[in-house]
């Protein structure tokens, strides 16, 4: 059996039609049979019973096909997009480089699915433009990071603070298993976890809660003992002359009132 298509002109017209047809010998002769008129079937019908008459195995994409992996597009896309909407690269370094890119993507990957920095290197580098990047790679950009925490948080008071307005500063702690991390020390345990050595972080924001300012402290310090260099920071640093400081009542005892009341 085979599938053959006529075309017959009758004046300016013209008409097609597809048959289903056998040839078969009689009396040393060939001749043909039409066994069905196919003209109403679609296209893509008659083209797939045509391969099949021909010998063609065909299989739906379902049965063609195994999906073994997708990777992310459009949330990657989107986060990428309001990093370059933010300048973030340039807040980062005014400079391209790997260290920049390979930081980047790590921020991107808080946002998109926080995991670890291992996690990161195995799913996301080629997604994120830092291809080739190992396990060591990120914690080398950290150290990278670092160098540059200063001059980055001084972009971010230029972008968000302003003099008269509202800063807002928070304090809270996060507790060590091990036993190697020189600003660890035991202190009141705001995790609950007395029994661990820990650090002591404040976090200087402006009045929308947008980071601007973080610093470590050693873990038996006080909160409110760490205010007093934060309003340093925001004097001689970030050059401001008048604001509303913002913070836990914890923090503000009278002896930190007067530090913002002597700036």
């Amino acid at each position: 059996m085979h599938v053959s298509t006529t075309t017959r002109r009758v004046g300016d017209r013209e008409y097609n039609a597809t048959l289903l047809r056998r040839s078969y010998r009689q009396d040393g002769k060939v001749k043909k049979e039409t066994l069905a008129n196919l003209s109403h079937l679609p296209p893509e019908a008659i083209d797939a019973l045509r391969r099949v008459l021909a010998g063609e195995r065909l299989m739906s994409v379902d049965d063609a096909f195994e999906i073994e992996r997708s990777l992310p597009a459009g949330h990657v896309m989107a986060a990428l997009a309001m990093a370059r909407r933010l300048d973030l690269a340039k807040l980062l370094d005014r400079s391209p480089g790997r260290e920049r890119d390979l930081y980047l993507a790590m921020i991107v990957e808080r946002v998109i699915g926080p995991g670890s920095k291992l996690g990161m290197v195995r799913t996301l580098t080629s997604e994120l433009g830092v291809e080739g990047a190992d396990e060591d790679d990120p914690y080398e950009a950290m150290d990278w990071l670092l160098e540059r925490q200063g001059t980055i948080e001084d972009r971010l008071a230029r972008r968000h603070l302003r003099d008269g307005e509202m800063v807002l500063y928070g304090v809270s702690s996060s507790y060590f298993e091990g036993r190697s991390c020189p600003l660890a020390k035991f202190g009141y345990s705001q995790d609950g976890k007395s029994g661990l050595a820990q650090i002591i972080y404040g976090l200087l924001c402006d009045s929308d809660g947008r980071p601007v300012a973080v610093e470590v402290f050693t873990g038996e310090l006080h909160d409110d003992k760490t205010l007093p260099s934060q309003i340093t920071k925001l004097k001689d640093r970030f050059r401001l002359s008048r604001i509303v400081l913002v913070a836990d009542r914890r923090i503000g005892h009278q002896g930190e009132r007067r530090a913002a009341q002597g700036g």
